[in-house]
Formats: structure tokens, C-alpha cells, sequence
């Protein structure tokens, strides 16, 4: 989704919309990525330790676990997502998460918020690479789609009434093809949970001991660990 339409959008342009291979058109979800929402908190609360906010966009989680003093970094492939995320307290930086991360190896949580397990079209590959990312003990955490709901790739494009993006794969996971794709990447669910009709999975490197991941509501998780300091010019 990276491109002058989306640039516009984040620069408070209206009518960006998403487009469908079919044809179907749905509003850009702007103002959710903007501001905190329901659902954001139990997913907040489970970040522990230095954490990687992957496709940050403006900037959202990664102030919120800023304000919070959780070491933190965002980053996203948008120019003027990082920007806005600097602007607003946060540390940003532009960067493909397949490309050069600071701290590989040594973030403690990796988060894939907003249905960002998506990002490339390719879940397992992107998996992969973010466990890599992960020091010892970590966990990613990433939005999915519902339980029932289908997983598939498919190909999205920005439009407005002006202009039309080019097109880019997206893929959808749901909370029943989690445990699947986790095992495909030799990681294991260690946790499920709903929170505001949204749906979350923890997901750790190792295979899934006997047993079910729990599927629970929202609950607090804290703790105080977190890695050495890092440095962002790595």
C-alpha cells in the first residue's frame, strides 16, 4: 500500500480507497491506524521487553509502547508513516522488514498488528523472517482473521478518484490456519485471544508441545524484562 495515494491519505487526503481483484472497493482504514482503538490494549500489554512494531505505519503502537517506556522501534516502508511517527514521540525508522532491522536476533517481541501477517502475500515467509528477528524467549504477535474465515493471497491496489496504484499481494490468515503456518515455520501458538471482535495469536520459535494454545478474552500480561539498549544505526 506504499505510494503517492497512500502518502495522500496519511496527509489527510479523503477518498482513498482499498480495490479488489473483483472489483469491490472499501474505504482506506485510516483512522484506525491513526489512533488507539479497542483491541489495541491487551495487544499493548503483551509486549514486553524491547519490541519491533513491523508496517508501524504513522505510528500508533509503537508511541503508545514509547509512552509506556518500553523500548521500541517502528518501522514501515512508508516515508511519511515514519515521519508521523517521529512527530508524535515515537522512533521510526524506514525499512523493509526483509531487508537490514536493527537488533536481529534480539527483539524480545515482535508485533504484526492490522492484519500484517499479510505483508508480501507470503505468511510463512514473513514468519520465518520475523522469528529470526527474535532474541531468546521471544514472541511474535499478530493479528489474524476470524475463526471460520477463509486464508488466501490475493491482489490489492490503491485508487481515488484521481488515480490508481499499482497492484501488490496481501494474503489473510485465519485463527484456524494458524497453528498450521506456525508449524510450516517450525514455530509453535503459545497463545490465542479475542479482544474487541478482533482476533490475536502469540507465536513462538519451536515446535507445539502436546496440547491446545489457550483461546481466551483479554488479560494482562507484564513483565519487566527487557534487552540491552538498541542502537539504531546498526
Amino acid at each position: 500500500m506504499i505510494g503517492d495515494l497512500y502518502d495522500e491519505a496519511l496527509r489527510g487526503a479523503a477518498g482513498v480507497e482499498i480495490e479488489h481483484a473483483d472489483g469491490r472497493c472499501r474505504p482506506l482504514p485510516m483512522q484506525d491506524w491513526l489512533a488507539l482503538r479497542r483491541g489495541d490494549a491487551g495487544l499493548l500489554d503483551r509486549c514486553t521487553g524491547a519490541t519491533l512494531d513491523v508496517g508501524s505505519g504513522p505510528g500508533r503502537l509503537t508511541v503508545a509502547l514509547a509512552r509506556r517506556g518500553i523500548p521500541v522501534l517502528g518501522i514501515d516502508v512508508a516515508e511519511r508513516a515514519v515521519a508521523l511517527t517521529i512527530e508524535a514521540g515515537g522512533p521510526a525508522l524506514c525499512r523493509d522488514v526483509f531487508g537490514r532491522v536493527p537488533g536481529t536476533g534480539r527483539w524480545r517481541t515482535v508485533l504484526l498488528a492490522d492484519g500484517n501477517i499479510g505483508i508480501g502475500g507470503d505468511p510463512a515467509a514473513l514468519l520465518r523472517r520475523v522469528l529470526a528477528l527474535l532474541g531468546p524467549g521471544g514472541r511474535v504477535l499478530a493479528e489474524v482473521e476470524p475463526p471460520g474465515a477463509p486464508s488466501w493471497t490475493e491482489p490489492l491496489r490503491l485508487r481515488s478518484g484521481r488515480a490508481v496504484g499499482e497492484w501488490f499481494p496481501w494474503a489473510h490468515v485465519s485463527a484456524d490456519g494458524v497453528p498450521v503456518l506456525a508449524a510450516a515455520c517450525r514455530a509453535a501458538v503459545a497463545e490465542q485471544w479475542q479482544e474487541a471482535d478482533r482476533w490475536f495469536v502469540a507465536l513462538r520459535p519451536g515446535f507445539a508441545k502436546a496440547g491446545r494454545a489457550s483461546l481466551k478474552s483479554d488479560r494482562h500480561h507484564r513483565h519487566p524484562q527487557s534487552l540491552p539498549q538498541l542502537h539504531l544505526d546498526e
